[in-house]
Protein backbone atom coordinates (compact mmCIF):
# COMPACT_ATOMS: atom_id res chain seq x y z
CA UNK A 1 0.00 0.00 0.00
CA UNK A 2 0.95 3.68 -0.50
CA UNK A 3 -0.01 5.97 2.09
CA UNK A 4 0.24 9.87 1.39
CA UNK A 5 -1.48 13.15 2.46
CA UNK A 6 -3.87 13.87 0.17
CA UNK A 7 -6.32 17.49 -0.60
CA UNK A 8 -9.19 14.95 -0.35
CA UNK A 9 -7.75 13.26 2.67
CA UNK A 10 -7.97 16.50 4.16
CA UNK A 11 -11.15 17.61 3.10
CA UNK A 12 -13.12 15.16 4.68
CA UNK A 13 -11.17 15.26 8.50
CA UNK A 14 -13.83 16.80 10.87
CA UNK A 15 -13.17 20.10 12.25
CA UNK A 16 -11.29 18.68 15.44
CA UNK A 17 -9.56 16.09 13.66
CA UNK A 18 -7.90 19.30 11.72
CA UNK A 19 -7.26 21.33 14.38
CA UNK A 20 -5.19 18.25 16.11
CA UNK A 21 -3.70 16.66 13.02
CA UNK A 22 -2.89 19.75 10.69
CA UNK A 23 -2.54 21.92 13.50
CA UNK A 24 -0.67 20.34 16.32
CA UNK A 25 -3.67 20.39 18.72
CA UNK A 26 -4.51 18.32 21.67
CA UNK A 27 -7.94 17.27 22.40
CA UNK A 28 -9.13 17.40 26.05
CA UNK A 29 -8.18 14.32 28.32
CA UNK A 30 -10.70 11.14 28.66
CA UNK A 31 -12.77 12.62 25.23
CA UNK A 32 -11.55 10.82 22.70
CA UNK A 33 -13.02 7.96 20.90
CA UNK A 34 -10.46 5.61 21.85
CA UNK A 35 -9.14 6.23 24.92
CA UNK A 36 -11.15 3.31 26.94
CA UNK A 37 -11.59 1.71 23.11
CA UNK A 38 -10.82 -2.55 23.73
CA UNK A 39 -10.97 -4.12 20.56
CA UNK A 40 -8.33 -6.12 18.65
CA UNK A 41 -6.90 -4.09 15.52
CA UNK A 42 -4.60 -1.80 14.65
CA UNK A 43 -5.10 2.28 14.65
CA UNK A 44 -3.82 3.92 11.18
CA UNK A 45 -3.32 7.70 10.33
CA UNK A 46 -6.62 9.42 10.01
CA UNK A 47 -4.87 11.44 6.94
CA UNK A 48 -2.75 8.51 4.92
CA UNK A 49 -4.19 5.18 6.40
CA UNK A 50 -0.74 4.41 7.55
CA UNK A 51 -0.46 1.59 10.32
CA UNK A 52 0.99 3.21 13.63
CA UNK A 53 -0.64 1.40 16.40
CA UNK A 54 -1.54 -2.66 17.67
CA UNK A 55 -4.11 -2.98 20.03
CA UNK A 56 -1.93 -5.40 21.56
CA UNK A 57 0.62 -2.25 22.24
CA UNK A 58 -2.21 -0.83 23.78
CA UNK A 59 -2.44 0.09 27.64
CA UNK A 60 -4.32 2.33 29.99
CA UNK A 61 -2.27 5.01 31.46
CA UNK A 62 -4.89 6.43 33.36
CA UNK A 63 -3.80 9.79 31.43
CA UNK A 64 -6.79 10.76 29.50
CA UNK A 65 -5.71 9.76 25.93
CA UNK A 66 -5.15 6.17 24.29
CA UNK A 67 -1.42 5.37 25.17
CA UNK A 68 0.76 2.53 23.39
CA UNK A 69 3.71 1.12 24.38
CA UNK A 70 5.39 1.34 20.67
CA UNK A 71 4.72 1.92 16.77
CA UNK A 72 3.44 -1.23 14.64
CA UNK A 73 5.93 0.02 12.47
CA UNK A 74 8.55 2.32 14.02
CA UNK A 75 9.96 4.08 9.96
CA UNK A 76 6.02 5.21 9.84
CA UNK A 77 6.59 7.41 13.26
CA UNK A 78 8.90 10.34 13.01
CA UNK A 79 9.73 11.93 16.72
CA UNK A 80 10.62 15.71 16.93
CA UNK A 81 11.79 17.59 19.92
CA UNK A 82 9.03 20.54 20.93
CA UNK A 83 9.65 22.87 23.15
CA UNK A 84 6.07 24.31 22.96
CA UNK A 85 4.24 25.79 26.21
CA UNK A 86 7.29 25.81 28.41
CA UNK A 87 8.31 22.23 27.79
CA UNK A 88 10.42 20.26 26.42
CA UNK A 89 8.55 17.13 25.01
CA UNK A 90 9.07 14.92 22.06
CA UNK A 91 6.32 15.11 19.33
CA UNK A 92 5.10 12.48 17.30
CA UNK A 93 4.19 12.79 14.07
CA UNK A 94 3.32 10.03 10.60
CA UNK A 95 6.00 9.86 8.19
CA UNK A 96 3.58 10.05 5.15
CA UNK A 97 0.51 11.47 6.71
CA UNK A 98 2.91 14.42 8.41
CA UNK A 99 -0.12 14.15 10.95
CA UNK A 100 0.23 15.61 14.57
CA UNK A 101 -0.39 12.33 16.58
CA UNK A 102 0.81 13.32 20.48
CA UNK A 103 4.09 13.26 22.22
CA UNK A 104 6.29 9.73 23.72
CA UNK A 105 7.16 9.73 27.69
CA UNK A 106 9.68 7.51 29.60
CA UNK A 107 7.20 6.58 32.06
CA UNK A 108 5.68 3.33 30.28
CA UNK A 109 5.48 0.00 31.36
CA UNK A 110 9.40 -1.25 32.18
CA UNK A 111 8.48 -4.71 31.65
CA UNK A 112 7.27 -3.54 27.92
CA UNK A 113 10.13 -0.90 27.09
CA UNK A 114 9.31 1.99 29.62
CA UNK A 115 7.61 4.08 26.55
CA UNK A 116 4.15 6.04 26.76
CA UNK A 117 3.09 6.88 23.18
CA UNK A 118 0.61 9.38 23.97
CA UNK A 119 -1.78 9.55 21.61
CA UNK A 120 -4.86 11.70 20.19
CA UNK A 121 -7.79 9.57 19.16
CA UNK A 122 -8.72 12.77 16.79
CA UNK A 123 -5.34 11.25 14.57
CA UNK A 124 -6.57 7.63 14.72
CA UNK A 125 -8.71 5.40 12.71
CA UNK A 126 -8.93 1.79 13.81
CA UNK A 127 -9.17 -0.92 11.72
CA UNK A 128 -10.88 -3.90 13.37
CA UNK A 129 -8.60 -7.28 13.45
CA UNK A 130 -11.58 -9.20 11.04
CA UNK A 131 -11.53 -5.83 8.36
CA UNK A 132 -7.72 -5.66 8.41
CA UNK A 133 -7.34 -8.51 5.02
CA UNK A 134 -9.92 -7.12 3.13
CA UNK A 135 -8.59 -3.44 3.98
CA UNK A 136 -5.42 -3.87 3.14
CA UNK A 137 -3.55 -4.51 6.54
CA UNK A 138 -3.42 -8.36 6.61
CA UNK A 139 0.31 -8.10 7.03
CA UNK A 140 0.04 -7.13 10.58
CA UNK A 141 -2.87 -9.40 11.40
CA UNK A 142 0.18 -11.30 13.76
CA UNK A 143 0.64 -8.63 16.14
CA UNK A 144 -2.59 -8.28 16.93
CA UNK A 145 -4.24 -10.55 19.75
CA UNK A 146 -6.82 -12.96 19.58
CA UNK A 147 -9.94 -12.56 21.17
Amino acid sequence: MTYTKTDEAIRKLTPEQYRVTQQNGTERPFTGEYNDHKRPGIYVDIVSGEPLFASSDKFDSSCGWPSFTKPIVSANVNELRDDSHGMTRTEVRSMHGDSHLGHVFSDGPKDRGGLRYCINSASLRFVARDDMEAEGYGAFIDQVEDI
